[in-house]
């Protein structure tokens, strides 16, 4: 997928700022969607195809890290880059640990914020194409999908549903 499919949240009440990270991601070829709180910003997430979430921790209404838990509650795989001018290393821990993506601090640095964001949709897209493959995988190798149904068979069905989670070799 290139850029111009993914579509990107820049959430800030910061007007100007917003305006600086729009023309510069816009300029990286990304599509643009833009809110000035985190209550927006959860309605966005939840009613749009979004690829990534760029998320002010000091907003006034709804505040990053309460959007950042509300955004992870209705689309945990999401990606969400906190940015914030108030850094400080309880903040970016908090954030973190709340499932943030990477924790960035203003002034941006606009070629480290491109080269965050698009590690962030490598990731994205490299667990969506884990999830499926791993999908595929249940699929072929389902014991409903064996042939033979005599006691031997049965029995040996079982025993692999029972050893088949462990990760011994």
């Amino acid at each position: 997928m290139n850029k111009a499919e993914k579509t990107l949240l820049l959430v800030d009440d910061d007007t100007a700022h917003r305006t600086m990270l729009r023309a510069h991601l816009g300029s990286d070829g990304y599509s643009i969607i833009e809110a000035e709180d985190g209550d927006i910003a959860v309605h966005l997430v939840k009613d749009r195809a979004i690829d990534l979430v760029l998320l002010d921790l000091k907003m006034k209404r709804m505040g990053g890290m309460e959007a950042l838990a509300s955004i992870h509650k209705h689309k945990p795989q999401l990606p969400v880059i906190i940015i914030t001018a108030f850094s400080s290393v309880e903040n970016a821990v908090e954030a973190m640990k709340e499932g943030a993506f990477d924790y960035v601090t203003k002034p941006v640095d606009s070629e480290a914020l491109s080269m965050t964001v698009q590690r962030a949709l490598d990731y994205k897209e490299l667990q969506q194409e884990n999830a499926s493959l791993k999908q595929r995988l249940d699929e072929k190798f389902d014991m409903g999908n064996m042939i033979g149904s005599s006691q031997p068979m049965q029995e040996l069905a079982e025993t692999l549903a029972l050893v088949a989670p462990s990760d011994a070799t």
